[in-house]
């Protein structure tokens, strides 16, 4: 601290006890005059007092800003003047973590704009060692580099020497028999090392010191799955040779005897439910071994089956009462269920552009409603399902015992885009494009879209428009124009269309719909090695569609692009004959699972089965069938959304001249696994199998085409495997697929790369 006085301050004139005339400040940032004279304890006017300067210059110091402070005086002006400390601009981290801005901030707890305090700085440093040291590295060295910017702020560099980790060589468990000792990897973090470690799904031993606390309760866990009540479950003991860095460790356990469920009671403070209702949803069975796992599920199950009765407020108190001779247990469940609770009010917030009301439609619970934990749940999967949030909490504000508000939270996603640009398909080629889209025009939840496309092989132009809530109600209605040109190998084909819909929520998962459609289409550029006869030229004679189709929907999946949990299924019917030339029933059934399975693996893995079942309906031996159902009306598998790692359509059943004949049946699977590769990029990486089958109607030979007789089904089969990168970025979702195609034949064109943009996942 430096207090600077001039001469005059210093001698005589100070002891003349001059009269302050005025106060200046100079430097000063942080506070704003008028907070810094009231810090001062005098004011002008008030006579000259060194003692009373210096208790200022210590309470200005208190406040944390400031480096250094003086003071001067001249001809009764007293003026302090301040150094201020420099303000923290940019923190990273080398060598630990992903870099991220906001996670370093959270781990040093220093945010960008803070002062720079060096014993903030420090503890900055030993919080990141600890935590280094809590992943069992050992001899971790940080070191913090600054930097001055012309500014005057500081950029801060944390570099990271994490030293060595210690790997456990040997685990050992004394005392154990019902179990081995790889029946508990799948629940602690410390494992023994395996060979080849580092591959994944093996150990690599590397030891957590943070977790070590938690594992031995983990173990215990484990036993209390399987009725072991009375185990015990030593903290575990550390050999450590630090001159290699490894350790041997081991537990003492105390296994004891497996208790079987002897009654299962129910205790209500106030009935508000009949018993046999409650025990309908408790899994734990009589005289089978207790586990504790489905006890604290079942306590759930009747926590929320009561909480949507109106009971929000529910406790459900467990016990357990053990007959340590007979090894049985009572399982005991007493239920406070509390008063009923209503609604006041329902809060909206961080919908800065979707409208209140497109919100709030998707919301179950109303002002003034009963409290049902259930639509408290559906109600943020529903937010999640439409697309327009990229995050949604629902919290519940308690107001007294019988009301509470909703405070719903949304964080905003892009729905709209304006793109021009291109890319690259295996089927297309080289790919131009241009697009206005919006799922969620002007915040109204209308979605309108226009795009363009041009390459190789295809040519498209459409405009469309759909509402999924006219007026905000359970309608929904849709309209289309397109014209679009594709090339396939044998031929190519042009069409132009429109498209009008009008749907209904049936239930809060189900819709279904009723839309018309009509389109021309003409065939061009037919190939030569197709060897068409009179009679084949009627497959591809120019057509007229008139259709229509009704569809049911199911959908109760927790999200729209990235859905961890729950079902997808439809199944619709287009039928074509309404006027035109097509005569037709086109049947089209698709069903997805999705399924999140983080508690068990420790990370953010997504399992997903997805399945496709078509058919053609049409009197395949009558003497229009050629013209009843056009070639370019059947079914082509390959590329995205069928078997992946063939060119898109180019898969089919071949007739006895070898020419693609289309298919009437098709079912395709897919099974995939999708791992968070960088989460904060929003980027993850799916392994993933397809496998499909596609039975067309054919001739058998190609000497008469008229005669039906020479005409028999045939059937091809298709599998493949591979990788996709799974980008949410600013542009909407993004997929980055590479495949390989695992029993093609001569024929089969392959493909081991393609990509998708705005699809779900």
């Amino acid at each position: 601290m430096k207090i600077w006085f001039l001469a005059l301050v210093l001698g005589a004139g100070l002891l003349q006890a001059k009269t302050i005339s005025d106060i200046q400040f100079d430097g000063l940032i942080h506070l704003s005059e008028p907070v810094a004279k009231e810090v001062l304890g005098f004011e002008a006017g008030d006579l000259l007092s060194e003692k009373k300067i210096d208790e200022s210059i210590k309470k200005f110091y208190k406040h944390g800003y400031f480096t250094d402070i003086w003071v001067d005086e001249k001809d009764g002006v007293l003026t302090y003047h301040f150094q201020e400390k420099a303000v923290i601009s940019r923190i990273e981290i080398d060598g630990y973590g992903q870099g991220d801005e906001t996670e370093n901030s959270e781990l040093l707890q220093l945010k960008k704009g803070a002062l720079y305090d060096k014993k903030k700085i420090d503890d900055a440093k030993k919080r990141l060692v600890e935590t280094i040291s809590q992943e069992g590295y050992i001899d971790t060295i940080v070191e913090v580099e600054t930097k001055t910017l012309d500014n005057g702020s500081i950029e801060l560099l944390f570099k990271v020497n994490k030293g060595e980790n210690i790997v456990i060589e040997k685990l050992s468990f004394e005392g154990m028999s019902a179990f081995e000792a790889s029946d508990f990897n799948e629940v602690i973090a410390n494992k023994e090392h395996q060979f080849m470690g580092w591959f994944w799904g093996r150990n690599n031993g590397e030891m957590k010191l943070g977790e070590l606390q938690y594992d031995p309760l983990r173990i215990r866990d484990t036993y209390m799955q399987h009725g072991y009540l009375d185990s015990k479950v030593d903290e575990p003991f550390v050999r450590v040779d630090f001159n290699q860095y490894i350790a041997d460790m081991s537990y003492t356990l105390y296994e004891g005897e497996v208790y079987r469920v002897s009654n299962i009671i129910l205790e209500q403070s106030t009935r508000v439910i009949e018993d046999e209702k409650i025990r309908e949803v408790i899994k734990l069975e009589l005289n089978k071994a207790f586990n504790i796992k489905t006890f604290r599920e079942d306590s759930d199950r009747i926590k929320n089956i009561i909480a949507d009765l109106g009971y929000a407020y529910v406790k459900i108190s467990p016990d357990l009462r053990k007959d340590k001779k007979a090894h049985t247990v009572d399982v005991v469940y007493k239920i406070n269920a509390g008063k009923k609770v209503y609604i006041r009010d329902v809060l909206i917030s961080g919908n800065t552009r979707t409208l209140d009301r497109v919100t709030r439609r998707e919301i179950y619970l109303a002002p003034a409603d009963l409290y049902s934990m259930t639509d408290v749940k559906d109600s943020r999967n529903a937010l999640q399902r439409t697309g327009y949030f990229e995050s949604t909490t629902i919290e519940e504000m308690r107001i007294d015992d019988e009301t509470m508000d909703l405070i719903v939270k949304v964080k905003e996603t892009q729905t709209g885009n304006i793109q021009l640009g291109g890319g690259y398909g295996s089927f297309g080629g080289i790919l131009l494009s241009a697009s206005i889209s919006d799922r969620n025009i002007f915040g109204s939840g209308v979605n309108m879209g226009f795009s363009a496309e041009s390459s190789q092989r295809t040519k498209s132009f459409s405009v469309n428009v759909s509402n999924p809530r006219l007026n905000d109600s359970d309608y929904s209605g849709s309209a289309s124009v397109y014209t679009n040109e594709t090339d396939y190998d044998d031929y190519t084909i042009s069409t132009q269309g429109i498209g009008l819909g009008l749907g209904r929520r049936l239930s809060r998962f189900l819709s279904g719909s009723l839309n018309y459609t009509y389109a021309e289409s003409q065939y061009s550029d037919i190939s030569s090695d197709l060897n068409l006869t009179n009679v084949d030229t009627v497959l591809f004679e120019d057509y007229k569609k008139s259709a229509v189709s009704v569809s049911l929907h199911y959908d109760n999946t927790d999200d729209f692009y990235v859905p961890r949990n729950g079902l997808s299924a439809s199944t619709s019917f287009e039928f074509a004959g309404l006027g035109g030339t097509a005569k037709f029933i086109k049947n089209n059934n698709t069903f997805k699972a999705y399924k999140g399975v983080a508690e068990y693996v420790g990370f953010d893995l997504i399992l997903r089965y997805k399945a496709r079942f078509s058919h053609i309906f049409y009197d395949e031996k009558s003497d229009n069938a050629r013209i009843d159902l056009p070639t370019a009306e059947r079914f082509y598998m390959g590329g995205v959304g069928s078997v992946r790692g063939y060119e898109s359509y180019t898969l089919s059943p071949r007739d006895g001249l070898d020419r693609r004949i289309g298919g009437q049946t098709m079912l395709i699977n897919s099974l995939e696994a999708s791992f968070p590769l960088v989460p904060k990029a929003k980027l993850r990486l799916t392994a993933f199998y397809d496998y499909g089958v596609l039975q067309g109607y054919g001739q058998k030979f190609g000497d008469d085409a008229s005669d039906l007789s020479l005409y028999e089904k045939k059937t091809i089969s298709r599998s493949s495997y591979g990788t996709a990168v799974e980008w949410f970025s600013p542009m909407g979702p993004i997929q980055l697929i590479f495949s390989r195609a695992l029993d093609a034949e001569k024929n089969d064109q392959t493909s081991t790369f393609e990509f998708t943009i705005g699809q779900r996942f």
